[in-house]
């Protein structure tokens, strides 16, 4: 077991886990745990979110919700529903994932079931200390086709391009938005008040769309 405690986050890792027992402590534990699971090929990564965590997870949901409401996308959002396979051998937790321009069939889901169901279109995926799990290696293996990875400091976009990701500039959910752009914006939530920096991102969504 290897434990890593931070500001921001709680880790242990815990290794020779099998899926059954995965499943387990999934079930055992319930959705409203803090916690977060990551599993990787018998490897089993529990994480406490802290404030320095959870802060701009919420933040970078406000941005997401103002960017469909003026888009005019429609959207299901999944949180950090237990992503997972069993063929796969992995699974995760994202800080907030979400479904766009979804058939009425997904809107009206009440469950999520990868074995059956397509991955969410975007994982956001927030790790201020090191990971010692490979998650691009989880999210790719389940398929997600883009994840956005905030450490606290640096923003990176990623795109699924052949089963492997790459950075891109671009969002693919949102061609508008640059991780130039997003990235300035999640930096101005450290010191800016939280409605004004809203109301600032929604001014600049609607002059680029014109």
């Amino acid at each position: 077991m290897i434990a890593i405690s931070s500001l921001a986050e709680q880790r242990t890792v815990l290794h020779n886990i099998s899926w059954e027992t995965f499943e387990a402590l999934l079930s055992e534990t319930g959705e409203d745990r803090g916690s977060r699971f990551a599993y990787e090929c018998g490897t089993l990564e529990i994480m406490t979110p802290l404030f320095e965590h959870e802060n701009p997870k919420i933040q970078f949901d406000r941005f997401i919700f103002a960017l469909v409401e003026i888009l005019e996308i429609e959207i299901k959002s999944a949180g950090s529903t237990t992503l997972k396979r069993r063929l796969a051998k992995r699974g995760i937790e994202p800080d907030n994932c979400y479904y766009f321009h979804c058939k009425p069939t997904v809107r009206g889901e009440q469950t999520l079931d990868l074995e059956t169901d397509p991955p969410p279109n975007l994982a956001i995926e927030i790790d201020i200390t090191s990971s010692s799990i490979n998650k691009l290696g989880i999210y790719s293996a389940l398929g997600v086709p883009e994840l956005w990875r905030y450490n606290g400091q640096v923003l990176k976009f990623y795109q699924l391009v052949k089963g492997e990701y790459i950075e891109c500039e671009y969002s693919i959910a949102f061609p508008v938005v640059s991780v130039v752009e997003m990235s300035r914006f999640i930096e101005q939530t450290k010191t800016m008040g939280e409605v004004a920096l809203i109301k600032s991102f929604r001014s600049w969504v609607k002059k680029k769309v014109g």
